[in-house]
């Protein structure tokens, strides 16, 4: 049997300009962070002729065209066409849909085992640019680069697109005892509501195609943001990054109607009178997970347990997507 696994992510700045409709016109920068939260997948041969898929839903079926799966079907078809006997399981740490970046993480950790599968071998950017592939040029979806390139390098990095999709990986320049201190700091909270990130992000990609003045200058500030967001991790000034996360949280809540709700809104009103300095929805908006920086951490995890809000505690992870048997 053979089992990868793939980190899962919280964007810390830029999101949304690592989309190709801004990028190839402006250039894209984002900073991501692996978490150690996981989507594993085990593959094995199975004893009778059928392609056995285990994820939230089962199949079993004879051929790669009657995979409903739409991911799966295309990293298979993509290695091996012709595949009629593998048995594919997936599990994640946290479900779909919650803005952790799981869709690049399973279309990772799916590649490297299935790639493994058939003995071959294949690098980080490799892995990152052929998820890329499989998600956004084959199926179409209307989602950028940030989680598989993420998932593929771990790591706490800051990327850069050129207007030709090419990505430049950088390590922030942060040190042992300034992650632990940052790490403290940062809270990670389930709002409870999920979404599918790839409808608010079509929206961004059709305003953005049409060069809509409102969007490009939002992903302008954003981008820009991003670059600050960089400087004071580096320098390890946490606190002004707080207050960057409060700057960011007003521009992208104006980028598209269905970025936040009442609900989320009250949350960080309520997290900002309790201890944090800022915070974000974590990937497209909408719902998912709130990421606060906080000055005074226990302050705020005691009132979230108050008013019964689940905590996802992390660590960052510096390894990407990698094979752990077989």
């Amino acid at each position: 049997m053979i089992i990868s696994k793939s980190p899962l992510r919280i964007s810390l700045g830029g999101g949304g300009t690592d989309l190709a409709s801004y990028y190839e016109k402006h250039g894209g920068f984002f900073i991501s962070a692996a978490i150690n939260r996981y989507v594993y997948t085990c593959i094995n041969r199975p004893f009778n002729q059928k392609i056995i898929l285990k994820y939230s839903k089962n199949e079993e079926v004879s051929s790669v065209d009657k995979i409903s799966h739409n991911i799966i079907r295309e990293v298979i078809r993509y290695v091996n066409p012709s595949e009629t006997a593998i048995e594919i399981t997936s599990l994640a740490d946290i479900p779909s849909g919650t803005g952790l970046g799981s869709s690049g993480s399973f279309t990772t950790s799916l590649l490297k085992g299935v790639l493994k599968h058939y003995e071959q071998d294949i690098d980080e950017r490799s892995l990152a640019e052929l998820a890329c592939k499989i998600e956004i040029d084959i199926l179409g979806e209307s989602i950028g680069k940030q989680d598989q390139y993420i998932a593929s390098f771990g790591g706490i990095k800051a990327f850069s697109i050129d207007k030709n999709g090419k990505v430049l990986i950088v390590d922030l320049l942060i040190e042992g005892n300034a992650i632990e201190y940052f790490q403290e700091r940062l809270l990670l909270y389930f709002t409870g509501f999920t979404r599918d990130a790839s409808s608010i992000l079509r929206d961004q990609k059709i305003r953005s195609e049409e060069n809509e003045d409102s969007i490009m200058n939002n992903l302008h500030l954003v981008k820009s943001l991003g670059y600050e967001c960089k400087d004071a991790i580096e320098q390890n000034n946490f606190e002004y990054f707080g207050e960057l996360l409060n700057q960011h949280w007003g521009i992208k809540s104006k980028r598209s109607p269905g970025m936040t709700n009442s609900k989320i809104d009250s949350l960080y009103q309520s997290a900002l009178a309790n201890g944090a300095r800022g915070g974000k929805l974590i990937g497209a908006g909408g719902g998912g997970f709130l990421l606060f920086y906080a000055d005074r951490p226990g302050q705020l995890r005691t009132f979230m347990q108050s008013v019964g809000v689940r905590e996802v505690k992390f660590k960052f992870e510096m390894v990407g997507c990698h094979l752990v048997g077989g």
